[in-house]
């Protein structure tokens, strides 16, 4: 596969998984939306926080490292799927070690939430592990179709699970609210159901297909979905395996780092359950853009700079026009993000308070709610940036380098911990993110060194991208003024009408931020267009 065909198709991949994460998040944003009028506060915390990071944690450990190993190139040829199916599904097993562990520290160690309030805590803890453990069983399936940039797939996979989800969680919401955690419990199992289901049914009938011969796909029946030997090979390939126990030494650290807050607050305590659930959906809310956009991204070109460049060598030694494809995508993503990031942080300050009015009255737009959402809004600024850059370096780094980068990673986790602790001490929620902010500063600024020096004895000069032009400056300076001075004017207490005006201003805004962007950005523009918009890529091509 080329260079440009690998560009494109990790183009389409982005594209999709931004629509899908759209979906996703509008879908959780209205349930969140909708359970809060029937179930109490406490209980969403303990859901959202404690029973979600249990999965989160389960899954992540699980099967992160083996998706980035498997996924970067080192034995992705035809003659070596065998060995990298067979050490996929060591996920499982590992699954099932993480998930009794878990289960155990949930149960046994953490403390208990009252009865009264939330009821059949003991049974979810189990039920949500057991989730994590069903969706390990499409692990290798999903690796296969994301290697192939089989974009559809997921999209109707993720889909149908999250619409099924919801549509469970709402009716036993309604008729069945009295059930408590069993409720958001037996939802999470049917989305993880639905998944595996979705995956095997579409190997089923793709597998010997002509579709799959036409496409060269280099499993031929269900049996080789399987572990098992192939002749004259090892069981595994071990270079794969040592670069997978690199990334998992990492994977632990990475989590921390990811989940950090959720860590922080189910292990010391330092909010109740019902400001855990109000955090959490002040969280959600505020991150919802980074998740449409930031994370597709990050996923999928990390496929496309892994597959294009060779890991631990310089640029030199490589194939120059690879190498020159991928500093032009480097710059224009991270000019991307930047500009994204910069837009959410310039608005989300002036109509956080607006926003959380309107979700869910009162309950978050009073006291510190709003707050938290103002400064998320600057968090997502670094989250932007951060994704992108790390994306590439993942890609780029060599077994050795990855291994050091634990050592920073170790102490990155460590200093988040602390952080998180004293912070949330003296600031409450709000410290929770602004131990996110330092931690993400220090993460970016490795990566930007990193960069640097790949590039250096090259003309490529991809960080250039993280500099706009003074006219989109100019604007969302103006905008930032503009918009604070309307919030305080027209926002939030004298009635809808003059909501509607500070929306209109806002609105104003924004579009003069954007005729600045078409003006000054046009590489920017000719990449989105080209790249990021399949209408326009199919004229392109």
């Amino acid at each position: 596969m080329s260079t440009q065909e690998v560009l494109k198709n990790a183009s389409t991949l982005a594209s999709y998984n931004v629509l899908l994460q759209v979906m996703f998040r509008v879908l959780t944003f209205l349930l969140n939306a909708f359970t809060l009028r029937f179930v109490s506060k406490e209980l969403i915390g303990v859901v959202n926080v404690r029973l979600t990071l249990l999965y989160s944690t389960l899954v992540f450990l699980s099967r992160e490292a083996f998706r980035r190993a498997c996924l970067s190139g080192v034995s992705g040829t035809n003659n070596s799927w065998r060995q990298v199916i067979n050490l996929l599904w060591l996920t499982l097993p590992l699954g099932v070690l993480w998930a009794a562990l878990l289960v155990c520290v949930w149960l046994w160690l953490l403390e208990v939430p009252d009865p009264l309030t939330v009821p059949y805590y003991g049974p979810a803890v189990v039920l949500f592990a057991l989730s994590g453990v069903q969706e390990l069983l499409a692990e290798p399936l999903w690796v296969l179709a994301q290697a192939h940039m089989f974009v559809r797939l997921k999209v109707v996979a993720e889909s149908l699970a999250m619409i099924a989800k919801c549509s469970m969680t709402v009716v036993l919401v309604v008729f069945a609210h009295e059930w408590g955690l069993y409720i958001f419990s037996a939802a999470h199992l049917v989305y993880t159901g639905f998944l595996v289901l979705c995956y095997a049914v579409y190997f089923i009938r793709f597998l010997g297909s002509q579709e799959a011969a036409k496409k060269g796909f280099p499993l031929h029946r269900i049996g080789d979905l399987l572990p098992c030997r192939a002749d004259g090979e090892p069981l595994v390939d071990w270079t794969l395996a040592w670069l997978t126990w690199s990334f998992f030494k990492q994977s632990f650290l990475k989590q921390i780092l990811t989940e950090g807050e959720r860590y922080v607050m189910t292990f010391l305590n330092v909010l109740s359950f019902g400001d855990q659930g109000v955090y959490d959906i002040v969280n959600n809310l505020g991150s919802m853009v980074a998740r449409f956009i930031f994370l597709p991204i990050e996923e999928s070109f990390y496929i496309f700079f892994a597959k294009v460049l060779e890991r631990g060598r310089d640029v030199k030694s490589q194939k120059q026009e690879d190498v020159a494809v991928a500093a032009e995508v480097l710059e224009c993503l991270l000019k991307l993000v930047l500009v994204v990031g910069l837009i959410i942080s310039v608005f989300g300050y002036a109509y956080s308070h607006l926003a959380l009015d309107i979700y869910g009255g009162s309950l978050l737009s009073s006291g510190t709610g709003p707050t938290l959402l103002r400064c998320y809004s600057f968090y997502v600024l670094l989250l932007a940036v951060n994704g992108v850059t790390e994306c590439f370096v993942f890609a780029a780094m060599s077994q050795k380098e990855v291994d050091r980068y634990n050592l920073v990673m170790l102490a990155l986790s460590v200093s988040f911990l602390f952080l998180s602790y004293m912070l949330t001490w003296w600031a409450g929620g709000v410290g929770f993110i602004l131990a996110n902010c330092l931690n993400m500063g220090l993460r970016i600024l490795h990566s930007l060194f990193y960069i640097h020096r790949y590039f250096q004895s090259s003309q490529w000069k991809p960080l250039r991208g993280l500099f706009p032009s003074p006219l989109l400056l100019l604007a969302l300076a103006v905008s930032a003024v503009v918009t604070v001075l309307s919030e305080g004017v027209f926002c939030c207490d004298s009635g809808w009408l003059l909501r509607l005006v500070h929306i209109a201003v806002g609105a104003a805004c924004l579009l003069g931020v954007f005729v600045a962007v078409l003006l000054t950005e046009t590489q920017l523009i000719q990449f989105v267009r080209t790249q990021l918009m399949p209408q326009y890529r199919k004229k392109h091509t």
